[in-house]
């Protein structure tokens, strides 16, 4: 049974950090291809955040290039999200996204 499990999120004011975790169980972060962090703010559309390759290669979203930082443990199969710099627009619940598979989502809050 393959698990995404995020955690970290949390209430923040604008300016602050929060680091994501996600933890990957029934499935090796390693031998796949793509690990995706997602966001969605109530009325939005999901949206791409990042993503990284099992090489180590990232993609970013306009929005948060230079603030967010994608990073993998492969021996933890663990994907991590540093966002730092955090603005009110940032809030949202973020889920983690390997193949056809999605996390439950932890809740970023960012106060102004």
């Amino acid at each position: 049974q393959v698990q995404l499990v995020e955690s970290g999120g949390g209430l923040v004011q604008a300016g602050g950090s929060l680091r994501l975790s996600c933890a990957a169980s029934g499935i090796i972060f390693s031998s796949n291809t793509m690990v995706g962090w997602y966001r969605q703010a109530p009325g939005n559309q999901r949206e791409l955040v990042a993503r990284i390759t099992s090489g180590g290669t990232t993609n970013y979203a306009d929005s948060v290039r230079g603030r967010f930082t994608i990073s993998r443990d492969n021996a933890k199969d663990t994907v991590y999200l540093q966002m730092n710099s955090l603005k009110s627009e940032d809030t949202a619940a973020y889920y983690c996204n390997c193949e056809i598979f999605w996390g439950q989502g932890t809740q970023v809050t960012v106060s102004s």
